[in-house]
């Protein structure tokens, strides 16, 4: 396979020119319009960069993704998810992050290169509580360049036609999907005898969960079988699992 490696070899390809509209859209800071489209936006994909390599995640909230605090700075709280705190363990060592947002029904998506630190200031979370509930933190973006994108992709995928929409009866289920996903990580290596195991029947087995250290601990406990022919109990011990326990992030 042939592989390109050099910004010349994609000019070749590409062209060196850009259009005059693909450099003029592009601004250092919100404008009226920019700023309409992004706060009607219920979704965006959050990428972030760090020293284990990227990452992207999915954000949303109805009634607007992320607040626009003034025409360079946007906050996206970070509500309860999954607790792998991959995006806010990349941003707090690297600030570097970019968004995309879509807008359920257009086939113009927004686009935000930035900056971005993490802040549990109490009076920010506050702003946003909702039902007695707030951000455990929010994010603060400091803009560096924001753009719409070309529709021709959402335009070529008919991303809001419901004629094309999957059938949920037909894809595997998160469940399913966490079963496989644990089967696969149940053949790993345990090793008994680890520091933290609570005891020397223990099995410990840890492994790296994103940016943090998934630590599951395996108890073992003693069953009785039913009676050897010598009429003594016969026992056996069998591991055990207790609930996931995830612990701090990794030294890498």
């Amino acid at each position: 396979m042939k592989i390109i490696s050099s910004i010349e070899e994609l000019n070749t390809i590409y062209g060196a020119g850009l259009s005059p509209a693909s450099v003029t859209k592009v601004t250092k800071q919100l404008t009226p319009l920019y700023r309409e489209m992004i706060e009607i936006s219920p979704f965006a994909a959050l990428a972030t960069v760090g020293p284990e390599g990227l990452d992207c995640s999915p954000r949303g909230d109805l009634g607007g993704v992320v607040r626009v605090a003034d025409d360079e700075t946007l906050h996206l709280p970070d509500w309860r998810g999954n607790n792998r705190v991959d995006s806010l363990s990349n941003i707090v060592r690297d600030p570097r992050l970019a968004l995309m947002f879509l807008i359920p029904g257009s086939n113009t998506t927004m686009r935000i290169n930035g900056r971005g630190v993490v802040s549990d200031d109490e009076a920010l979370l506050s702003s946003f509580g909702m039902d007695g509930k707030h951000p455990r933190t929010v994010v603060v973006i400091s803009i560096d360049e924001v753009y719409f994108q070309c529709a021709r992709a959402v335009m070529r995928a008919e991303l809001w036609n419901g004629e094309h929409f999957a059938d949920p009866a037909k894809l595997p289920t998160p469940g399913q999907m966490l079963k496989a996903a644990t089967g696969d990580f149940d053949r790993g290596n345990l090793r008994p005898g680890m520091a933290g195991a609570g005891g020397k029947d223990d099995v410990v087995e840890k492994r790296a969960c994103g940016r943090r250290l998934f630590t599951r601990r395996h108890k073992r406990q003693t069953r009785p079988f039913p009676q050897a022919p010598d009429g003594r109990e016969r026992n056996t011990t069998l591991p055990h699992t207790s609930s996931p326990q995830r612990g701090e992030v990794p030294e890498r």
